[in-house]
């Protein structure tokens, strides 16, 4: 499963860069390196686990990195780039302190539940992505499947061994949605 959101990760890099558009949203990133900062040195999960996540946290950067460069353009006709960055932060805070909420609501030190939520927000975050820009910059087709072949692998191996409704429902749910993405990115690539 790490894999293939390594390969997602690397591909929004690449196709942020090529077109110069960011290719995550903003909410999205800061969940993104709260969870992972938590998870790599606050609560770390096994090695194997701890180094996948560290390696996010660096993809993240480099995301973070090209929202940061490239939005104000993006934005520039209601924003100040000051309100934007302002707005970043206090996104970056709250992702932060909701993870915190849940790891102690849930019990989930592990950080499982604020993972496969998390995944869910993304799956709806790119799909708006791309319904505002009506058009694939920033997105591409690689980046939905492997984004959805993560999910994939994260579902059945929780479904496996570790398996709850809850987690078993947002996997479903999330696996809807990363497939209507692809289906969307499939549709404006075909225009």
């Amino acid at each position: 499963m790490g894999l293939f959101w390594i390969i997602t990760y690397i591909l929004v890099i690449y196709k942020g860069w090529q077109d110069k558009k960011y290719g995550m949203p903003m909410a999205a990133i800061c969940a993104n390196i709260s969870w992972e900062f938590i998870f790599a040195f606050i609560y770390p999960q096994n090695d194997l686990q701890r180094y996948i996540t560290l390696i996010w946290l660096v993809l993240d950067i480099f995301i973070l990195m090209q929202f940061l460069r490239y939005a104000p353009s993006e934005y520039r006709r209601i924003l100040t780039k000051k309100i934007l960055y302002g707005s970043f932060l206090v996104t970056l805070l709250f992702s932060m302190l909701m993870i915190f909420g849940i790891v102690y609501e849930f019990q989930d030190f592990e950080g499982k539940y604020t993972a496969f939520f998390q995944n869910l927000m993304m799956s709806g975050l790119f799909i708006a992505l791309l319904l505002q820009r009506g058009n694939l910059a920033g997105q591409s087709m690689g980046i939905a499947v492997c984004k959805m072949v993560g999910t994939l692998f994260a579902a059945v191996g929780f479904y496996l061994y570790f398996r709850t409704p809850l987690i078993t429902i947002i996997s479903m749910a999330t696996l809807f949605y990363d497939g209507l993405y692809i289906l969307l990115i499939y549709r404006l690539k075909s225009k």
